[in-house]
């Protein structure tokens, strides 16, 4: 990579992707802090393991509801003002879990945050693609993922954490910290509106020439964004890399839900201890998804670098579920988090070679709504195998069934796509 495109990159990584990772982080802390909360908030509330597993599933309803019309919206008023917005609704529900009393405010609380969150994650793709690189695309992708094990691995210890204090004026534990942990999300919208330019043109960081070059040769060009070709839903390719996601999503949200809940039922652990725990596969995680995204732009491959790790990682949290709470099954846990990170990782690069700039939009939401799509089905049904299993040795042999299932359908897209390595930047 010459210096021209080494600044270039430096630049994109410290304006936009650290920040839009920060986001991402306040996002995923709201949504998956719910784990820890019904670590009390469950019986206070009566709530069953399958009526837990239904409201923490439930979100994403609302985020599969809410990802095409939140990137439409994108699309229209400009990404500094899409986010502020996005921002200000999620904080808000988030906040307002904190005085639900039933499991229907519960479940309408959450999909509310799941419509508000929704197309984050797709919209974010969408806006990073216009300042995207071939070399660095799954870097670029991937880097924001970062901010969900991040979010665990802080937010985990946090919840544990404020879970534990004693309540101020008789309010439970668990109400104070869906307070505590919404009130960033709500200071970080007015930082969107201020910070993020709405295409390269407008990045006052960017020189001319750096401007020019990627109206030119950036992933999704800014200036055919805006229009959206359905065609793109006809290849069957998009749909094969969705159920891709679909199986890779699902070994995360079946974990994210579920985690806090069996570390406590094989330990004596405190709330504190728990969120320790529960943080050391999502530590892996991030470490996973850095590596995993690097070395598949280094290399140029993307399969092995999806297919292998998948394979691990469901051999691990075999091993793991096997193993409960010990150095064996610690061990395991870390290794999973970092095959599943990495899998992640590389994984935005291989279908974002099918996209033009005007399927760009459409192409990204479809493959996220089918991988959403597991938070919706994964937790409930975890809920309901360990319900009738009375354990989690079923929900874990579930979940890692899924991951094999992901190995296999990378393996048969490699069949299919020739897979090329990038071509070298200009100067």
């Amino acid at each position: 990579m010459t210096n021209a495109s080494k600044s270039l990159a430096g630049k994109v990584r410290w304006q936009l992707i650290i920040p839009t990772i920060l986001f991402m982080l306040l996002s995923s802390i709201d949504r998956v802090n719910v784990s820890f909360a019904a670590l009390q908030m469950n019986a206070d509330l009566g709530f069953s393991p399958s009526q837990y597993g239904f409201g923490a599933g439930i979100l994403f309803l609302g985020f599969l509801a809410g990802q095409y019309p939140s990137v439409l919206l994108l699309q229209r008023i400009g990404f500094h003002r899409w986010l502020a917005g996005c921002a200000l609704l999620w904080g808000a529900c988030a906040g307002g879990m904190a005085f639900i009393d039933s499991r229907w405010q519960f479940y309408v609380l959450r999909v509310l945050l799941g419509f508000a969150e929704g197309g984050l994650a797709p919209g974010i793709v969408l806006y990073l693609s216009q300042f995207a690189t071939e070399r660095e695309r799954a870097t670029t992708f991937a880097m924001p993922m970062l901010a969900i094990p991040i979010s665990i691995v802080v937010g985990g210890p946090l919840s544990g954490f404020l879970l534990g204090m004693h309540p101020p004026v008789g309010f439970a534990s668990w109400r104070w910290m869906f307070i505590g942990e919404a009130l960033p999300t709500l200071i970080f919208a007015a930082i969107a509106w201020v910070h993020f330019p709405d295409r390269p043109a407008d990045a006052t960081w960017l020189s001319a020439d750096e401007k020019l070059w990627l109206s030119r040769n950036a992933a999704n060009r800014s200036e055919t964004a805006r229009r959206n070709d359905w065609t793109i839903l006809k290849q069957p390719l998009v749909w094969a890399s969705a159920a891709l996601w679909f199986c890779l999503l699902a070994g995360s949200y079946g974990i994210i839900f579920w985690l806090p809940q069996m570390v406590k039922s094989l330990t004596s652990l405190t709330p504190l201890e728990i969120g320790l725990v529960n943080a050391l596969p999502w530590a892996g995680n991030a470490i996973g998804i850095y590596i995993g995204a690097t070395h598949s732009d280094r290399s140029g491959e993307r399969f092995w670098h999806i297919a292998v790790p998948a394979t691990v990682m469901a051999i691990a949290i075999l091993t793991a579920g096997t193993a409960g709470a010990s150095v064996v099954g610690l061990i395991a846990l870390l290794v999973a988090g970092t095959c599943l990170g990495a899998a992640q990782g590389a994984f935005w690069a291989l279908p974002t070679r099918l996209f033009t700039p005007a399927t760009f939009a459409v192409g990204a939401v479809a493959i996220n709504i089918t991988g959403s799509s597991g938070g919706l089905i994964v937790p409930y049904l975890v809920g309901i195998v360990r319900e009738r299993s009375g354990g989690f040795g079923a929900p874990t042999l579930m979940v890692a069934g899924f991951l094999l299932l992901a190995s296999v359908i990378v393996l048969v897209l490699r069949v299919v796509i020739k897979d090329t390595p990038p071509p070298a930047l200009p100067a």
